[in-house]
């Protein structure tokens, strides 16, 4: 047997162990199971029944035993039933699941084997020292125009993604799967519907997008300490490749559902629901699984991360949205109303923002994004007067520029770009000349040309 073959057989064996620690079944009800006669119970262990295929994980501890919240129906389930207590299980990664599809626990969803790494890694392991992360990185490209001139996503960025459902949340997110110049990427559909998977996987990544990524899935009608892990199983995944020195692209379909998962087992575990329905320990929850993404340590990897929030009648100040804003590098917004006029990605510039700028960008660089959200405002702000015909053109020469540039520079908000950030500032520049007059750069020049010199972007990691 070669050495690979002997460190995949040593992986499959190393969860065996010599003996079993067992509990009795005490109590039934809501999905919650009473244990006791165990010892040395652990909040995050896993149990599972003798007799069936029940299981779930602890949540509570106290005097008189142990809480497990169920994993599925506790039907069935009788006073004194025999119960195997298992460590709290790690994930253990490796480069053979590239590809792949695989649920919560690391077994593979598209039905055929999958092998363990070598190594188990936490679910939820502590970030990188911040006194020895690196800063993030260059500009990375994306493919899409929004991003490679407005909006820059540089290595190591964190940035969600507002939206509501179908806006094109899930389009977007696969485009940048495909776009984003980085080694592999990681991408947790946490609560997702079943029937949505195979779609995503199939026909919205594609081939193409598959070809580079791991699919982490837990789908909505599982128990919420399943969806819950799914977002922790898909970072220790990310943060294994960054410890090897790639570049990840982490994204995650939702935060918000994460979140919900959490506050179901932080309720049943007895912690009180203060914060619109959400115990306090949900920002600690949400804040932890983010600093785990960003740059790596000197000499390591880094874990770009795009993060999804759904957000209801697009309340921005609900408690995980606020939350989110709070701690990451930047948040897009989504916006129905751009999406019902056919317009995708349905990018709300003006309430978007990309925490990379300005050093992301060159000066002259910066001038033109800050003339395009300048027009961007004008127009906004006078709409409703240009569409009733009430705006008298002359009235204010800022507005007038911006009506003659806005089909263009809204257009170009949806065009791919696969000619890299070069050639998007380029088309940019173009669209502004015709919304003279434009503000000259620091050397005198004009900015409305298109032969500005620009910037190189980053190369952000070779692919795979």
């Amino acid at each position: 047997m070669s050495g690979r073959g002997f460190e995949a057989l040593r992986a499959q064996i190393a969860p065996c162990r010599p003996g079993r620690q067992l509990a009795r079944v005490c109590g039934v009800g809501r999905g919650l199971v009473r244990l006791r006669g165990g010892q040395g119970w652990r909040i995050g262990d896993r149990i599972r029944l003798i007799r069936g295929d029940a299981s779930g994980e602890i949540v509570a501890i106290d005097a008189e035993g142990a809480t497990a919240l169920a994993d599925g129906p506790v039907d069935g389930i009788r006073l004194g039933d025999r119960v195997e207590v298992l460590a709290a299980a790690g994930i253990a990664p490796d480069e053979s699941w590239i590809g792949r599809v695989i649920d919560a626990f690391g077994a593979p969803l598209d039905g055929r084997p999958l092998l363990r790494g070598g190594a188990e890694r936490p679910l939820r392991a502590s970030p990188p020292p911040a006194a020895t992360r690196r800063r993030m990185g260059g500009r990375l490209r994306t493919g899409l125009a929004a991003f490679d001139t407005l909006l820059p996503i540089v290595r190591g960025q964190r940035i969600g993604l507002f939206a509501g459902s179908g806006v094109g949340k899930s389009s977007l997110l696969a485009d940048l799967a495909r776009g984003v110049a980085a080694d592999l990427a990681v991408i947790a559909l946490i609560g997702e519907r079943g029937r949505e998977v195979r779609e995503f996987v199939e026909d919205i990544l594609g081939p193409e997008g598959m070809a580079r990524s791991i699919v982490v899935a837990a789908t909505s009608d599982q128990s919420p300490v399943v969806r819950r892990r799914a977002a922790w199983t898909a970072m220790a995944i990310a943060e294994h490749f960054r410890d090897a020195g790639d570049h990840v692209l982490l994204l995650a379909d939702s935060v918000t559902r994460f979140a919900e998962a959490h506050r179901e087992v932080a309720l049943a575990a007895g912690e009180p629901a203060t914060l619109r329905g959400f115990p306090p320990s949900t920002a600690h929850q949400i804040t932890a699984l983010c600093e785990r993404a960003g740059p790596g340590p000197e000499g390591g990897g880094d874990i770009t991360a795009v993060l999804s929030v759904l957000v209801a009648g697009s309340d921005l100040e609900e408690p995980v949205a606020d939350i989110m804003r709070g701690v990451l590098d930047g948040h897009v917004v989504l916006d129905r109303a751009i999406a019902e006029r056919d317009r995708f990605p349905a990018i709300d510039l003006l309430r978007s923002v990309s925490r990379a700028l300005p050093r992301a960008a060159s000066a002259e660089e910066n001038a033109l994004i800050a003339r395009a959200r300048q027009l961007l405002g004008a127009y906004d702000r006078a709409e409703l007067m240009i569409q009733a015909g009430l705006y008298a053109p002359g009235s204010d020469p800022l507005v007038d520029a911006a009506i003659r540039v806005w089909p263009a520079l809204d257009a170009f908000l949806s065009e791919p770009q696969p000619r890299g950030v070069e050639e998007s500032f380029r088309r940019l520049a173009a669209i502004l000349a015709g919304a003279e007059p434009v503000s000259p750069a620091p050397d005198g020049r004009s900015l409305a040309g298109t032969a500005v010199p620009l910037a190189e972007p980053a190369d952000g990691g070779a692919g795979r």
